[in-house]
């Protein structure tokens, strides 16, 4: 049995080409020992798609995971949502994984694109079982995930993605099977999965989607743990009080700031060495503490985090989800986003002399964190904030 598993999830949505709301929606939930999340596809586009994708996402969401069967759910989605008067139908697409911590649950499919399991580096089709509910035909998938394995689900917009442009017939399952397999890399996050295929998808709609477009990943990892301390403590005297505590578990080690470098490094005694080189000239550079994992300068290293964190978390961004630059703020990214699970912040409240004359105030310090703090639990990790 994998030890200290954790299942992380995210999604990248395009929008059909000139609307301003997106048709489909994902809804997640963490709660009950459980992971749950829906993928909805609302018929058509624009407002009513997203109202009807908005409102399945959530009847599902909250239902699935208290445990409700899916014949259940289904019928109160189809009582519930407004019925189209051209059409006559009165639904949205669904897809809808529901796992426990350890990667065991079901996988439910009502009119989307088939999920994508990936398993030991490749892609594979998931055996689907057919269930008959109020005459609609939904498949169910019994999951039970292993290390590193992955879920792709997807709305219709990445099967239709270049018709009549860069391809003829959009293109099909196999080929973007093949276009993952290619382009996964082992320990990429699940939104970086996720956003591998909904990237592809735009560059074959040569950026004006034809069709809204939502891919959404889950997958099983081993949990990271990574301890960041930022600032001075209070009180000199519990200086090496609060480094003994940052510095417990296995686990990674960050440190940020010059006059808290002092500190962690008066504690391992040992020495601060900075670094001469200077990958982005608008971000200090690194230092390194024997002991440490990563060592940066502080407020204008996070602040330059804070603008990197605001765009991995953006549902429609579409910027690469990983960080290969080897500035500070680059390498925080990758730790803190794409790495770790776990995010636990020491955060000193002492006043900083190396601040004094400068736009810099604890209030600042503190608010920044807060953010920083805010965008991590967006993305899915368990973050806990220690002030010292």
């Amino acid at each position: 049995m994998m030890t200290d598993p954790f299942v992380e999830y995210g999604y990248v949505s395009l929008n059909k080409y000139g609307e301003e709301l997106c048709g489909d929606k994902v809804e997640c939930t963490s709660s009950h020992g459980h992971i749950t999340v829906v993928l909805a596809d609302g018929l058509g586009s624009g407002v009513k798609a997203n109202i009807l994708s908005t409102l399945s996402s959530k009847i599902l969401c909250t239902m699935v995971d208290n445990d409700m069967p899916i014949e259940e759910c289904v019928e109160t989605m189809i009582q519930t949502l407004p019925v189209c008067k051209v059409r006559g139908v009165a639904y949205s697409t669904f897809s809808v994984i529901h796992v426990d911590m350890e990667g065991r649950g079901n996988l439910f499919e009502f009119d989307n694109p088939q999920a994508i399991y990936y398993h030991d580096g490749h892609c594979r089709d998931f055996e689907r079982t057919p269930m008959d509910v109020l005459g609609k035909k939904v498949y169910h998938t019994k999951l039970a995930l292993e290390e590193n394995d992955a879920v792709l689900i997807m709305s219709d917009g990445t099967i239709h993605a270049g018709i009549g442009m860069v391809l003829n017939f959009g293109w099909d399952r196999k080929e973007i099977m093949e276009h993952l397999d290619r382009n996964i890399k082992p320990g990429m996050s699940a939104r970086c999965i996720a956003w591998l295929l909904a990237s592809a998808c735009n560059d074959l709609y040569m950026d004006k989607p034809g069709d809204d477009t939502t891919v959404a990943a889950l997958r099983l990892r081993r949990a990271c743990r990574v301890h960041l301390m930022v600032g001075p403590p209070v009180d000199k005297e519990k200086d090496d009080y609060y480094v003994s505590r940052f510095m417990e578990g296995n686990c990674k080690k960050i440190v940020c700031g010059g006059t808290t470098s002092q500190v962690v490094s008066r504690y391992l005694k040992t020495s601060v060495r900075t670094s001469l080189d200077f990958p982005d000239k608008d971000v200090p550079p690194i230092g390194y503490i024997d002991g440490i994992d990563l060592t940066t300068e502080g407020v204008i290293t996070l602040r330059k985090l804070l603008d990197l964190c605001d765009k991995y978390v953006s549902s429609n961004d579409l910027s690469p989800k990983t960080f290969n630059k080897k500035d500070g703020a680059s390498l925080l990214a990758e730790m803190l986003l794409e790495e770790a699970t776990h995010v636990t912040f020491f955060v000193g409240q002492g006043m900083n002399k190396a601040h004094q004359g400068l736009p810099i105030d604890i209030t600042m310090k503190l608010k920044l964190v807060e953010r920083l703090a805010a965008n991590l639990e967006a993305a899915g990790k368990v973050v806990e904030i220690h002030y010292m």
